[in-house]
């Protein structure tokens, strides 16, 4: 599965310009051509900023072409934490960027002290 040439075709299909997730997800652009080109592997938070962004959920990204989802994938994500995800993503874009960077500072302990 090539999840960055999957990224650019949702990206494409959908009109936007690297630049345009950049803006909507604070992503360099850079970045985002290292992913696209295979160069790198996005984290799941990462691919949930470039889903948000794209206005489509981490499993449409995360699905090949054949429509069936990697198993890789089927192990890191499963249905509880999609559902997390695409709560996130719905209530995401009426937040300030601030507050986004909190939530994203929080969930970071939180997880830190679940060790």
């Amino acid at each position: 599965m090539n999840i960055g040439g999957t990224i650019r075709n949702f990206r494409v299909q959908r009109g936007l310009s690297q630049g345009d997730i950049e803006k909507t997800s604070g992503l360099l652009r850079c970045y985002l051509s290292r992913v696209e080109n295979g160069h790198t592997t996005p984290s799941l938070d990462t691919l949930g900023r470039i889903a948000s962004a794209m206005h489509c959920s981490i499993g449409e990204l995360l699905t090949d072409a054949a429509g069936e989802p990697s198993s890789q994938v089927e192990s890191q994500l499963n249905k509880e934490g999609s559902r997390f995800l695409n709560g996130v993503r719905r209530y995401s874009p009426e937040l300030k960027d601030s507050d986004k960077k909190l939530i994203v500072a929080m969930v970071k302990k939180m997880a830190a002290s679940g060790k």
